[in-house]
């Protein structure tokens, strides 16, 4: 996730959870024209997707197992913030929820939250 700029309210990755991973992430392949490239995860693989013009990281397609089995099959927006759990302490004051969280990955702390409207997102720093 992220990239080398740490700008509070950048959006830095994207991914999708769904059931077949393999089979949605070859759909994109064909509509949007990235590449896929395998993360083995251990037993299976999720999938970085790229760009077929410079190779380039834009979105994840994962498999809904473990920790990500909870996550809805919507396309997650990772939005860097300040700071991850006064944000979403922000969020449950102000009429959302947390749906997942605090996790950490990559050194990041993350949590995917719903806002009052039903609209979820990943909020990290």
């Amino acid at each position: 996730m992220g990239g080398s700029e740490k700008t509070v309210g950048a959006i830095e990755w994207r991914d999708l959870t769904v059931n077949d991973a393999g089979g949605v992430s070859d759909f994109y392949a064909e509509v949007v024209g990235w590449h896929k490239q395998p993360i083995s995860m251990g037993d299976y693989d999720d999938y970085v997707m790229n760009l077929a013009s410079n190779g380039g990281s834009v979105a994840g397609i994962c498999h809904a197992r473990g920790s990500n089995s909870e996550l809805p099959p919507q396309w997650l927006m990772y939005v860097r913030v300040e700071n991850s759990k006064a944000s979403a302490e922000k969020v449950v004051e102000l009429g959302g929820e947390i749906i997942q969280g605090p996790r950490i990955m990559n050194g990041e702390t993350y949590f995917v939250i719903r806002d009052p409207a039903g609209a979820v997102l990943a909020i990290y720093s």
